[in-house]
């Protein structure tokens, strides 16, 4: 896939407030900090659609952008047929530094638009490669399989630290989910400095969007 372009679109305080579902879209979504808005800005080739900040908690609303992406066919010359579809930044999890009414009304607002958004193609719940598993991120994902929503799970930061030590939380996160799950979801480990996993994430948002134009999206 491709990358043409990627604009913002709107920044809405609640699910009734987003652009039409009128095309496929991809949310991401992860603890505060887990480096979502770099991870975004990576996989668009642009420094600054996504805002980034220092500040855990910054993002709060559902921000849509517009991506136009083209998939060449093998064997033909010239870029593919150009394809829209929404990219949403969502708010983090698991930041305590706010107050329990600020908390409650986030949560609503995310659990409203991931059981109710038509268009939802898939959630990238992002996992920060440099840590042991996390019980916020373990009872996120346990939340999305209860609400039967298609998410794949996205480490990141994994230039923060050595290959090994990468791999060992890699694993350890897949193999506590297995104490209670039958089948895991994918997984990809990336790095938005490295530009690592790029490719992959970008090769299964066209699989998925190929599967979405033809009526032939997976479970």
């Amino acid at each position: 896939m491709q990358i043409k372009s990627a604009k913002y679109i709107i920044s809405s305080p609640s699910f009734d407030m987003c652009p039409p579902a009128d095309k496929p879209e991809y949310a991401f979504i992860g603890r505060s900090n887990v480096g979502k808005s770099s991870l975004i800005n990576m996989l668009v080739n642009q420094k600054n659609l996504a805002k980034t900040s220092g500040t855990p908690g910054k993002t709060q609303l559902l921000n849509h952008f517009e991506v136009v992406s083209s998939t060449p066919t093998p064997g033909i010359k010239g870029d593919g047929v150009p394809m829209k579809w929404n990219l949403v930044d969502l708010p983090g999890y698991g930041y305590a530094k706010r107050s329990q009414s600020d908390r409650r009304r986030w949560e609503q607002m995310i659990e409203n638009y991931l059981r109710k958004r038509e268009n939802l193609i898939n959630i990238f719940v992002l996992i920060d490669a440099r840590h042991s598993p996390q019980k916020n991120d373990l009872e996120f994902i346990n939340q999305l399989d209860k609400w039967e929503v298609p998410f794949v799970l996205v480490f990141t930061k994994a230039d923060k630290e050595k290959p090994g030590a990468v791999k060992r939380n890699h694993d350890a996160f897949l193999a506590k989910m297995r104490e209670t799950w039958q089948f895991l979801p994918q997984s990809f480990i990336t790095s938005a400095e490295k530009k690592m996993g790029r490719d992959e994430l970008l090769d299964f948002i066209s699989q998925r969007n190929t599967e979405a134009v033809s009526g032939d999206k997976k479970d």
